[in-house]
């Protein structure tokens, strides 16, 4: 019998208001083998002998050593404990850096459910959301979430620990929504040379075009805060504050024109596109209630 078990500087999008075999050789030697000893007494005829008058004969006892039988121990039946580790369902390239770096997308849970899509960084100097996106890697996802993770849209950006990527554009100034020229390259939120510019934005937006997602999720840092919104999406904003003990406050300060969040909204209709402003830093529970927030948001009726 054998049993087996077994994602950030403040981006501040404002005007974005809008988830051992232990082969228990449990041999059964069950096998009781009995071998049966049949006597046979030869019965012949009887034979009249003389008696013959014998001496005595005295033999010392005979002791037979005790036969000790080591008991027969097996070993414990231990069971593996269950651990469910869901396939990755599909690992995708979906495009390359100003400096040639893979922009990957993970794609775990159910074809066919609710398309998610969480982007861990897009500013390069704001990657606390990757300990986010690395638990959404490993952690069951519920069922009806066809979830989709990019790591990073800046890799080299996130490398050199820049905001900008390696043309010194800030990609969230870059995206075809209001896109207003902003800056020269060295300025913090230098849009680039047009709308859509960057390979890396060419890339996000292709993928977001073909994917058509009905949640997106984009983290930055470090302003501790998600904006309001309205509708259906201040909705989902507000449940992912609850979840996360952010507050819910306007982010203001910057010139918001070309960001991701917006486009997305503008592109995808009724979709859901929102930032989320960590902290300076992030904890490790922190993060799991980021993940744990995610897969709620993405699986309430909403």
């Amino acid at each position: 019998m054998a049993a087996l078990a077994v994602a950030g500087c403040s981006d501040g999008a404002a005007p974005e208001a809008d988830a051992a075999d232990t082969v228990v050789t449990v041999v059964t030697v069950d096998a009781t083998d009995t071998v049966e000893a049949t006597e046979v007494a030869d019965t012949a005829a009887p034979t009249t002998v003389a008696p013959t008058t014998l001496p005595p004969t005295t033999l010392p006892p005979t002791t037979l050593p005790t036969t000790t039988v080591a008991p027969t121990t097996l070993p414990p039946t231990t069971v593996a404990p269950t651990t469910t580790l869901p396939a990755v369902l599909e690992t995708r390239e979906i495009g390359r850096s100003v400096q040639d770096r893979p922009i990957t997308a993970v794609r775990r849970g159910t074809p066919g459910g609710r398309v998610v899509l969480v982007v861990g960084v897009i500013h390069g100097n704001e990657d606390d959301g990757v300990a986010i996106i690395d638990l959404l890697e490993r952690v069951d996802v519920p069922a009806g979430v066809d979830l989709w993770l990019v790591e990073s849209m800046n890799p080299d950006g996130q490398l050199a620990q820049d905001r900008h990527n390696a043309n010194q554009v800030d990609l969230n100034r870059n995206f075809p929504a209001d896109w207003g020229p902003i800056g020269v390259p060295g300025d913090g939120q230098y849009a680039g040379p047009s709308a859509a510019s960057e390979p890396e934005t060419q890339a996000m937006v292709a993928f977001v075009e073909e994917l058509r997602p009905d949640l997106v999720i984009w983290y930055h840092q470090d302003l501790f805060r998600i904006h309001p919104g309205r509708g259906r999406d201040g909705a989902i904003r507000q449940r992912y504050a609850e979840l996360t003990g952010l507050p819910l406050v306007a982010i203001t300060g910057g010139t918001y024109t070309g960001v991701a969040a917006t486009w997305v909204r503008r592109t995808i209709d009724p979709g859901v596109s929102f930032i989320v402003e960590l902290g300076p830093t992030l904890s490790a529970e922190e993060a799991d209630a980021h993940a744990r927030a995610v897969l709620t948001v993405a699986t309430e009726p909403n």
